[in-house]
């Protein structure tokens, strides 16, 4: 087969592949991530526990992602991502099921310390090394259309446990979804997700008996600044995620919103998110991954601008222009956390490269909230909103001086 047809025959059943991560994609996230937002209050109220502390338990579940994803991407990266998968449903069922059937706050805990494990085997970062595998810097599309899936997550999974709530109780909520894992996620990955192919020898044009001479300095310098920025850039992000996650609807309160009024505009942030996807999935292709993470990194700030230079609007109006930038702001850079590696660096060492960017990521996400809540108590919301966008403008600070690799760059190597 020619490589044009080999290309072309990638990119179609690339579709198809995206479509069972996506599937797969949704129900993870459901029955993990977005599981506390209506399990919590049940949960603290039948172990006689505080509501932090039972949330603290998915904390620390993060935490123990974001302490296993690099290994998570050096074993993608050197046997591919289906056998990865394919065990993050295995895990996701087992945790889920200790939730369901271990007593009292303790169970809680160890439930959720496995279902860190099963995040960091079976979340975005292992599903794009996986495409990244597949199909090297063909993957952008894929990743794309995985993400535009898995976006509705939470619009399917909130209402899904609120209805199975007062059918099967919080136990029993916990046991279906480790059903769902393994009567629905556990077949996506078998039947539809192929075997990555071996990689090639690293310098497969050097002889045998000489080690490859060493990269050039400047290309070297250049890669770890690279790497730098981008974590930099991607652990403040998860920084004003997680926090506008978890107090966006106090803080919309804070600055004038009633109840009703700031849950409805909080409510906008979900398809706003899908909204960017859509856009980079139709004229992302026409730009660079760089410039597409920039317009997001840049939505932010200007959606905290508008929310509290005095103007036009009112604080309603205001209100609403923030979420739906915040939300197309995360929606495009949720992209680029596979896309921007990925065309900067190249499918080679890409997979080891996610979970070394997921760790900080992870343990951002885990900490910030809490760190975050004294401050959203004690100081006026505007400046909370304030800090975040100051943080979105240090976040996009990282990205400008990045470009793409220069020919001095040696290619990535694994770990």
């Amino acid at each position: 087969m020619s490589a044009p047809d080999a290309a072309a025959r990638a990119r179609g059943g690339s579709g198809r592949v995206a479509l069972a991560l996506g599937l797969a994609q949704t129900v993870a996230w459901a029955c993990t991530y977005y599981l506390p937002a209506v399990l919590a209050a049940p949960v603290a109220e039948e172990l006689g526990q505080p509501r932090a502390v039972v949330v603290g338990a998915f904390s620390a579940a993060l935490l123990v992602a974001g302490f296993c994803a690099p290994r998570v991407g050096r074993a993608i990266e050197a046997r591919g991502g289906r056998g990865v998968l394919v065990a993050s449903s295995f895990v996701l069922a087992a945790g889920l099921a200790l939730l369901g059937l271990l007593p009292g706050i303790a169970g809680w805990f160890a439930g959720w310390a496995v279902l860190g494990l099963g995040m960091a085997m079976g979340l975005y970062d292992p599903a794009f090394a996986t495409l990244g595998r597949l199909y090297g810097r063909e993957a952008r599309r894929p990743i794309t259309q995985v993400t535009l899936i898995a976006g509705f997550a939470s619009t399917v999974g909130w209402p899904v446990s609120t209805a199975l709530l007062p059918l099967l109780g919080w136990r029993g909520t916990c046991l279906a979804y480790a059903a769902a894992q393994l009567l629905l996620v556990l077949p996506l990955y078998l039947l539809l997700v192929p075997a990555a192919p071996p990689l090639p020898p690293p310098d497969a044009a050097a002889p045998a008996d000489r080690p490859p001479a060493p990269p050039e300095p400047a290309g070297a310098a250049w890669m770890r600044r690279a790497v730098l920025m981008l974590a930099a850039f991607f652990t403040l992000r998860a920084v004003v995620g997680a926090v506008m996650a978890v107090h966006l609807i106090a803080l919309l309160e804070g600055i004038g919103l009633g109840l009703a009024a700031a849950v409805a505009v909080a409510s906008l942030v979900g398809p706003s998110q899908v909204a960017g996807r859509v856009l980079e999935f139709a004229f992302g292709p026409r730009a660079h991954p760089l410039t597409v993470a920039r317009l997001g990194a840049l939505a932010l700030p200007l959606g905290v601008a508008v929310l509290l230079v005095p103007g036009p609007l009112a604080i309603g109006a205001a209100a609403v222009a923030f979420a739906v930038f915040h939300g197309v702001s995360n929606g495009l850079l949720t992209i680029s956390r596979g896309a921007v590696p990925l065309a900067l660096f190249g499918p080679r060492g890409y997979a080891t490269l996610l979970g070394q960017l997921a760790m900080p990521v992870l343990i951002a996400q885990a900490v910030a909230p809490t760190l975050a809540a004294p401050a959203v108590e004690a100081l006026p919301a505007a400046w909370t909103f304030a800090l975040c966008g100051a943080l979105g403008v240090a976040a996009l600070l990282c990205l400008m001086p990045l470009r793409p690799a220069p020919p001095a760059a040696p290619p990535l190597r694994p770990g």
